[in-house]
């Protein structure tokens, strides 16, 4: 699977938790728990292997990468921060509602944006092979990927990477 596809099924199953956590009711306490603790970990990950490996390449191949790649950053801190707050809240707690709403209006936006014009950018400029070894490397690295947020951690390599490995490992034992 290439790097783009990779992504974009990861932004499918984020749309369709947004989804189905926006059709749960206050009473439906353990769904929306399990909804919130699903969106920590998807997006904690999604976050992580993309800042670890796509944007440092996006600064690379494309003219305008550094500021594409700055502002995707921006765009993911706000997400992280969010999904701090969110990470552990009851079902029952009324602020998880909001704060799921909020990060799915930014991640919502976030995503149009890569996919509106990042995205479409790189499959200009890449090639097939180098798309689907990228998409390898991202498989790979979504397994060592830290699975709750880290807000204050580096988000550029090569501090990224490393601790991100060591966040992983950390997040899973507590997992």
């Amino acid at each position: 699977m290439d790097a783009i596809t990779l992504l974009r099924d990861d932004h499918k199953l984020v749309r369709r938790l947004f989804r189905e956590f926006g059709a749960t009711t206050d009473r439906a306490v353990k769904t929306r728990e399990r909804l919130a603790r699903r969106l920590v970990k998807e997006l904690s990950v999604h976050a992580a292997i993309e800042e670890q490996l796509l944007y440092p390449r996006v600064r690379q191949v494309l003219d305008d990468g550094d500021a594409l790649a700055d502002h995707a950053l921006e765009e993911h801190q706000e997400a992280k921060e969010l999904l701090e707050r969110i990470d552990g809240l009851p079902g029952d707690d009324p602020a998880l509602k909001e704060l799921v709403d909020r990060l799915a209006t930014a991640v919502t936006e976030h995503v149009k944006e890569e996919e509106g014009g990042l995205f479409k950018q790189l499959r200009a400029e890449v090639g097939r092979k180098q798309l689907a070894e990228w998409g390898e490397e991202l498989q790979a690295a979504r397994r060592k990927a830290p699975t709750h947020p880290h807000p204050h951690a580096p988000s550029r390599p090569p501090a990224n990477k490393t601790l991100g490995v060591i966040a992983g490992a950390v997040d899973r034992a507590r997992d």
